[in-house]
């Protein structure tokens, strides 16, 4: 009675685990509140970060009314970029770089979506840009409203565009911005001084960006302000973070820092050797900023001073930012957040990517990365085997020992130690395999979070995008009823053959629980199918496929060790019988 108490209790829970699964990622996820308004400034650095927010055009304590992304685009003074893997615009009015889309990268799987919109104008819904520009003492510099006059025509590789600005005053400011045959713009700025007195100017460059549209951080992935001092990656903090604690200095000396999504990133390179103030601010209403600011320098009267910055607006492709990092931007290969185990993954992804390169089909590529990887531990997974099988072999003889020396522990484990040496067992080596088994697996999980070469990549049939969720959802008969079905009830083919290999996985492996254990633990392979049908297609494909392998694996296994199949049936039967032995004896009272 007490065991179908028990039974009936894990059912229940399974089940309120299922359907409070979509709140649970609602409450540890959430979308990021909206933010107070800023207090007034009083250090320097504060009140140099307030006047970049002026001069930048966002308000800290003022919501800006939306704007539709076209219309943006259209109106004002622009200068066109053309590259080979970005195109957009430059505003001349602020000198903002706010109109950036990546050719290489579709908006959506439909092929007519058109390219991902990275940068766009201020107030518009996806707001996210970056700009170059001067705070200083004793002369007029340019700020948000300032229209610049441009020449050289388009940016592109090749071809700079020199953006200048005179403020009647004999200052004159000049921003000569470059592009590479990435995503990398190149802003040159320099101030001359034709005045008669000497001038205090700082040159600066932001990021601005709203984090409605920001991929939501995980513990396996971060998303947020993002950079590297010293050496060290932050990775944080996140939104939620900064909003609370509205502004956040950079310790130590900035090698890079801006925003990171799962696949994109903006972010700005300070020129090196040279000193300069950086952080991340929050600005209320869903906007947080990143600050790169010159040290003030006093301009004599004829003479001229530049700073060479960089800005990376694209895509998070490992090979692209590895290049960069070889050109001297420290750690910025990191700016994927690879974790601990990156001396697997990036072998790992370098073979998906060789595998994808042959067989034109991710999907299949998947598929035999999970082989190779499976056949490249298999070795290990026999050896672990190997001493469950001697463990199980001299068990009888353990047992005898344990009863024989039961009121003695510490003769007990000398025995057991000398029987161990005697038979050549050790008693650790079959967990060892499956430790050393732990990060490879990890990291081939990760690699498939966190590689974009699996964006928008088709399987087969109805799977069109392996980066999303299982499309198919066979509670609503695959589309054919008209309901949409609840997140937690997604279930597509990828999930329900999950939950049957990971069902025939544990039938294959006899635990010593005993039965009443058993019968909860085969419950959760269908519960886990419930919890992983949101996630990623090619991630399920990934879980079905070392499923599989494993189930393979272990009938192998199993014939080369008979003895230790026959004995976890053995030690099954007895469990079994003894559980009916007790219900009988519980019915007789």
């Amino acid at each position: 009675m007490d065991n179908q108490r028990n039974l009936i209790f894990a059912v229940v829970l399974c089940g309120i685990m299922i359907l409070l699964y979509d709140t649970a990622i609602s409450y540890f996820y959430p979308a990021p509140p909206e933010t107070e308004q800023t207090e007034r400034a009083t250090t320097p650095e504060q009140r140099a970060g307030q006047e970049i927010a002026s001069e930048s055009g966002v308000a800290p304590s003022v919501a800006q009314q939306a704007i539709d992304l076209d219309e943006a685009l259209s109106s004002g003074d622009r200068v066109r970029i053309d590259a080979p893997r970005v195109e957009g615009s430059i505003n001349l009015v602020g000198a903002r770089i706010d109109d950036i889309e990546l050719k290489d990268h579709r908006a959506t799987v439909d092929e007519d979506s058109g390219p991902v919109q990275l940068f766009a104008p201020a107030g518009t819904p996806i707001q996210n840009f970056a700009q170059f520009g001067f705070v200083g003492e004793g002369t007029d510099v340019p700020d948000a409203r300032t229209v610049w006059q441009a020449s050289g025509g388009t940016l592109s590789p090749g071809n700079p565009v020199d953006l200048r600005w005179d403020n009647g005053e004999g200052q004159r400011f000049l921003i000569r911005l470059s592009i590479d045959d990435n995503y990398m713009i190149t802003a040159q700025q320099t101030v001359a001084n034709y005045g008669d007195g000497p001038v205090v100017v700082s040159p600066f460059a932001t990021i601005t960006r709203t984090s409605l549209t920001a991929s939501p951080s995980t513990w396996i992935s971060h998303s947020g302000p993002i950079g590297t001092y010293d050496g060290t990656v932050d990775y944080g903090p996140d939104y939620d973070d900064l909003a609370e604690e509205g502004a956040v200095s950079g310790e130590g000396n900035a090698a890079w820092l801006g925003f990171t999504d799962v696949y994109w990133l903006g972010a700005l390179i300070p020129e090196n050797g040279t000193g300069l103030d950086t952080g991340f601010r929050s600005l209320g209403d869903d906007l947080f900023r990143a600050d790169m600011i010159y040290d003030p320098i006093t301009l004599r009267p004829g003479r001229q001073i530049s700073r060479t910055s960089q800005l990376f607006a694209g895509a998070k492709e490992s090979q692209v930012l590895d290049a960069y990092q070889e050109a001297g931007i420290a750690q910025f290969g990191l700016a994927i957040d690879w974790g601990w185990f990156r001396w697997f993954e990036k072998p790992i992804l370098w073979l998906l990517r060789t595998l994808f390169d042959l067989v034109g089909n991710f999907g299949v590529a998947i598929i035999l990365l999970t082989c190779c990887v499976r056949g490249l531990m298999f070795p290990i997974a026999q050896k672990g085997f190997a001493s469950m099988a001697s463990m199980k072999a001299i068990q009888p003889e353990m047992k005898k020992l344990q009863e024989k020396h039961k009121d003695d522990k510490v003769k007990q484990q000398q025995e057991m130690q000398k029987l161990f040496k005697d038979q050549g067992v050790n008693p650790v080596a079959g967990c060892l395999p499956m430790l050393l088994q732990i990060p490879v697996f990890f990291a081939l999980y990760k690699v498939l979070v966190l590689a974009i070469e699996m964006r928008h990549q088709p399987f087969v049939l109805w799977i069109e995008d392996l980066s999303a969720p299982d499309p198919a959802h066979i509670l609503n008969l695959f589309g054919m009823l008209p309901y949409e079905v609840p997140g937690f009830l997604a279930l597509g083919p990828l999930a329900l053959l999950l939950g049957f290999t990971m069902w025939l996985t544990f039938r294959l492996n006899p635990s010593s629980m005993d039965p009443m254990q058993q019968q909860i633990f085969s419950i959760m392979p269908w519960v886990l199918m419930f919890v992983m049908a949101p996630f990623a297609a090619g991630l399920l494909l990934y879980w079905n496929t070392s499923n599989l392998l494993t189930l393979a694996q272990q009938k192998y296994l199993y014939s080369k060790h008979p003895q230790l199949k026959a004995a976890m049936d053995r030690d099954k039967a007895e469990k079994e019988a003894k559980a009916r032995d007790e219900t009988a004896s519980e019915g007789k009272t």
